[in-house]
């Protein structure tokens, strides 16, 4: 995540990540480099209360809008579990743009559709082992012809493909993706 703030602030946002599992174990250190930390990783997305840290989220975008350098807009962008709060706030946040990344289990939060307001953009793996094909459908079916949603699917590629490193990144996908998602950001955001 570090990493891709990173980038993010290389393409002139103020890029901040919050520890989105402080509630659990505050300054928790997690890679995706070995087997006892996906566990962990999924043992806290397990225990995760989304509306705490929704609740948190919407004070990060609060302090992010108080700091003198912001220009008063603030996007969220999230992958897989973060890729869902991204989805949660633009329905429940008022967060100016959001980017949602292989999110998993948006669909059993669908009938908050209605309240989505800002821009919101979705990148969807089509073989994703965490979404399958009938979620992805269902997602479809809410979102598709949303003014205000934009979804991108990916043919052929799993979950996590825009994960430098990972066992199903993608360079062109997600350099598309990635791309996408700035171009996203700046009609929006700047």
């Amino acid at each position: 995540m570090r990493d891709i703030s990173d980038w993010w602030a290389g393409q002139g946002f103020i890029a901040v990540c919050p520890d989105i599992f402080w509630r659990q174990e505050p300054g928790i250190q997690l890679t995706d480099q070995t087997e006892a930390e996906w566990g962990r990783a999924f043992e806290l997305y397990q225990g995760f209360d989304e509306a705490k840290g929704i609740e948190d989220i919407q004070a990060t975008i609060d302090a992010i809008r108080g700091d003198a350098a912001c220009s008063g807009t603030v996007g969220t962008v999230g992958f897989c579990l973060g890729g869902k709060l991204a989805y949660l706030c633009a329905t429940r946040t008022n967060a100016d743009a959001n980017i949602g990344y292989y999110g998993v289990g948006i669909e059993n939060n669908l009938d908050e559709a209605g309240n989505i307001s800002a821009p919101t953009m979705f990148h969807i793996a089509e073989e994703d082992g965490f979404c399958p094909k009938e979620a992805q459908a269902q997602v479809h079916a809410a979102l598709d012809g949303r003014a205000r949603v934009t979804i991108h699917d990916y043919a052929g590629m799993d979950h996590a493909f825009a994960r430098a490193g990972g066992e199903h990144y993608d360079a062109g996908a997600a350099q598309t993706a990635n791309d996408r998602s700035a171009a996203f950001f700046n009609a929006h955001l700047r």
